[in-house]
């Protein structure tokens, strides 16, 4: 019997207990395309920078994240780390895993990759991590207790209204996704460790804008709308009544696709490394950027990184116009200067650069 359903997690009532089952199937989302390319393409090359859903409430912005992170390949960690060091990337262990890695009692594990919720209410201690007050008060030993940071390396950084996150919270997660390490100094505490992950931020922009600093740090921004298609609104309902009403017989319908699409990932992240970037995509980047008046360099490095991953996806051997094409408005969007005489939205914006730039 199931008792509620929340965030894409079917929650199941049995003997008055609540119990959390497998999340919806990324496969089975019902459009929302754009959305979950961007997912996909953020999986196959983290150094995107993450990935910003804005738009209407119900969308499956939440569904789509936790669905994703179920979808991936498990992922190798050493048993006991707080920081899910990755054994075979010995130069960035953590100092308690390499004095494992040196003693030889370095033991490792597959876990989930993780999916960490930032609350918009947590404190920064809750955040970052802070002095141990139970072995401190029981034993008289300084001890770090990891964050939410620590439990997101190698992982996701889920938020949920992103543009009502408080600046503070803000401030220190502009410091870590800069650096990739978090850096704990107080009450005598003096901690570094990895803090590596994808940050996902969703929200509804009529309850305000992120602040441009935050916004600059997520490498692909959609736009996620209610679909006005009167099928595609049914069939919406219809999968999701279906994955509440029998999870188990859903989740076997669509295990095919999402094992396909599981391999579909890990051969992409095998392949990307390998994707030929030509000049002259180069160029066609750097003068849609020109066009687009961008600040700085970053959104040519983002339109580069993103273009190659959906290259790898698709199975494509060399990044090109079309690739540019496709991923450019997710790329770029958020990154254009305001134009007081000129209302469009960025994306027809975008989609105006790209006709002029490459050719309608």
């Amino acid at each position: 019997m199931i008792c509620q359903s929340a965030g894409g997690l079917s929650i199941v009532l049995l003997r008055g207990i609540c119990l959390m089952t497998a999340p919806f199937p990324f496969s089975a989302i019902v459009a929302q395309d754009d959305m979950k390319l961007a997912f996909l393409i953020a999986a196959v090359d983290p150094s995107v920078g993450g990935v910003l859903a804005f738009g209407d409430r119900g969308t499956g912005k939440s569904t789509a994240v936790r669905a994703l992170a179920a979808l991936l390949p498990r992922m190798q960690v050493v048993v006991g780390c707080h920081y899910s060091c990755d054994p075979a990337k010995p130069a960035k262990l953590c100092e308690a895993c390499r004095s494992k890695l040196a003693s030889g009692d370095l033991q490792t594990a597959e876990v989930p990759v993780p999916v960490v919720d930032l609350p918009l209410g947590a404190t920064e201690d809750r955040v970052v991590g802070a002095l141990d007050l139970e072995r401190a008060l029981s034993l008289g030993e300084k001890a770090f207790e990891p964050g939410l940071l620590a439990k997101a390396n190698r992982g996701f950084l889920y938020i949920d209204e992103a543009n009502l996150l408080e600046d503070h919270l803000v401030d220190l997660l502009l410091d870590v996704a800069a650096s990739g390490e978090n850096v704990v100094e107080r009450e005598g505490l003096s901690i570094r460790h990895p803090a590596r992950f994808v940050l996902i931020g969703s929200g509804n922009p009529e309850e305000g804008e992120l602040r441009p600093q935050l916004l600059d740090r997520f490498g692909l921004a959609v736009d996620v709308r209610t679909p006005t298609d009167i099928p595609q609104r049914v069939e919406v309902v219809k999968r999701r009544d279906a994955f509440e009403r029998h999870p188990d017989d859903f989740l076997a319908r669509w295990a095919p696709e999402e094992e396909a699409l599981r391999l579909k990932i890990t051969s992409a992240r095998e392949r990307v490394g390998v994707i030929h970037v030509p000049d002259s995509t180069l160029e066609s980047a750097a003068r849609l950027c020109v066009a687009l008046g961008t600040d700085g360099l970053r959104g040519e490095l983002t339109l580069l990184r993103a273009a190659r991953a959906l290259a790898s996806l698709e199975g494509d051997e060399m990044v090109s116009e079309k690739h540019l094409r496709r991923i450019a408005p997710a790329a770029l969007g958020h990154r254009l200067r305001r134009n007081p005489l000129d209302d469009a939205g960025s994306q027809v914006r975008v989609a105006r650069a790209v006709d002029e730039t490459f050719g309608a």
